[in-house]
């Protein structure tokens, strides 16, 4: 017959077992076409200037710095997401304040880097910082510098996570899903699906654009600026 301490002790073991431990967010490999032609770039001149935005990656460092590059981040994202940028216009509707955003963010000299990281940012931004956030990527470039960046179809479904890109290759990407905080449950939301036309719209100001269409419902773009 157990005692009362072993009674106890049994308890204690079976309480904690059952307490979850916080959600780590999954990570799973696919192979980029885009970041291929970006490393071809990568490996044929020393010294660029890359600008990836996504949050700090040690990855994404550890290969550009390995090249010789400098490599800049600026987690956009997160920062579109700021409530002071939520201002009313002129009927009381709140709107997002672009010119504070650009005053706030990407604040660098004209023709600075060579190369763009912009992974999926435009579908999960919202719609009105998308176009202003894009005409001064164009301006931060140098001519003939690259940018890439990944779109979503319209399989994706409107659930489909946002993810943190690290580069763990020559054209082989980490995929991490994101969490804004510690406690979030669920990564941002897809605003909107952009089709061929809308992208290239979008990208109207660059000298080229070039369509990579992958297995898992993602569109990837690169661009010469």
């Amino acid at each position: 017959m157990a005692s009362v301490a072993e009674n106890v002790m049994r308890f204690f073991r079976s309480s904690s077992a059952q307490v979850s431990a916080p959600a780590v967010p999954q990570k799973r490999s696919r192979r980029s076409s885009g970041m291929a032609e970006i490393s071809r770039l990568l490996n044929s001149q020393e010294a660029l200037y890359v600008l990836d935005l996504g949050s700090t990656s040690a990855n994404n460092i550890s290969f550009l710095t390995a090249k010789g590059h400098k490599n800049y981040s600026e987690d956009l994202l997160r920062a579109a997401l700021d409530p002071a940028l939520r201002v009313r216009d002129e009927a009381g509707k709140f709107v997002f304040d672009s010119k504070k955003f650009l005053e706030e963010n990407l604040t660098y000299t004209n023709a600075t880097f060579d190369v763009v990281l912009c992974w999926n940012l435009p579908d999960y931004m919202e719609e009105s910082l998308v176009k202003p956030t894009i005409d001064r990527l164009w301006s931060v470039m140098k001519p003939g510098g690259l940018l890439l960046v990944f779109f979503h179809t319209r399989d994706a479904g409107p659930d489909a996570p946002c993810y943190r890109f690290h580069i763990t290759g020559t054209d082989m990407l980490e995929m991490q899903e994101v969490r804004l905080a510690a406690s979030d449950k669920q990564s941002p939301r897809l605003q909107r699906v952009f089709n061929n036309r809308h992208i290239e719209n979008l990208f109207r100001d660059f000298a080229s654009i070039k369509f990579f269409l992958a297995r898992d419902a993602i569109r990837e773009v690169l661009l010469v600026r």
